[in-house]
């Protein structure tokens, strides 16, 4: 090839990059926050309508709290990255509000503008698992830096479909993602038949994990609103906080990770398994 055949190339390989790079989305890539949130919620069919409303409503009223905002405001960087995700079954996940900076009450709100947009949509099963791996993989393409990385799922059975949740809840863990829980434990929807009596202990053994991971059980739907609020301004002040004193002396203690599981993290493939006559619902 000639020289100027050679310089011609170069410069159409130089122009074809340049124009690449300028067509390129731009990325706010590291813009630091103090928390990267995902709040994945259940949707499975084991809750009713109404349930599933009150989910959307109870994380909405938390979400523009004053307890929270102040919560926000006191980080070092007084502003989180938040998205919202519902999810059923192993390939039945949706991002309700995409990765969302709030950093003051307009910012909460429009963030509940978008919850509000549509209804909430239900589905069968229940993992627990892809939901987990749902989430930690939203924390790639955040577009964000937080000092903490947490996944908040809240869900009202055991996994039933999927990889194994703890051995899930483990590669997630390892990334640096902290897993709190929010066990319902309210016997509502269409079907109780894959109740577990101990959810709790379930979520706690088998879901959460990760530095300082806590859970708090909801016994009853009048309790969820409140339940959502707590445990939010916990995970933004965390255990160190002043908040986290504050909550502690007005509400029993919430129940921290723990070292050694003790409840079978397969009883709900077990239930699925053993259903036999059981309708085709979660």
């Amino acid at each position: 090839m000639s020289g100027l055949l050679c310089a011609r190339h170069l410069l159409s390989v130089t122009a074809a990059l340049a124009l690449t790079l300028w067509l390129a989305p731009r990325s706010h890539a590291d813009e630091p926050v103090d928390v990267e949130l995902v709040l994945a919620v259940d949707v499975s069919l084991s809750m009713s309508a109404e349930e599933l409303e009150i989910q959307r409503h109870g994380y909405a009223a938390a979400l523009t709290h004053d307890n929270v905002l102040q919560a926000i405001a006191d980080g070092a960087y007084g502003k989180i990255a938040v998205t919202y995700v519902e999810w059923a079954g192993t390939g039945w996940q949706h991002v309700i509000v995409p990765w969302t900076v709030i950093a003051s009450r307009a910012d909460a709100e429009r963030v509940v503008a978008q919850l509000s947009a549509q209804p909430p949509n239900s589905a069968r099963r229940t993992s627990i698992s892809g939901a987990l791996e749902f989430g930690s993989d939203l924390f790639a393409e955040s577009g964000y830096q937080g000092t903490k990385r947490v996944i908040d799922i809240s869900g009202d059975g055991p996994n039933n479909q999927g990889a194994p949740v703890n051995l899930v809840r483990d590669g997630v863990v390892s990334q640096g993602i902290v897993i709190n829980g929010l066990p319902l434990m309210t016997r509502g929807g269409f079907s109780g038949v894959y109740d577990v009596n101990d959810l709790d202990r379930y979520y706690s053994d088998c879901v959460i994990g990760g530095a300082g991971a806590f859970m708090i059980p909801v016994n009853d739907w009048t309790q969820f609103p409140e339940a959502i609020r707590r445990k939010l301004v916990l995970e933004l002040a965390g255990p160190a906080s002043p908040y986290w004193v504050a909550e502690e002396a007005d509400y029993p203690p919430v129940e921290l990770a723990q070292d050694k599981p003790a409840a079978d993290c397969q009883v709900g493939e077990k239930m699925w398994r053993n259903r036999n006559w059981m309708p085709d619902s979660r």
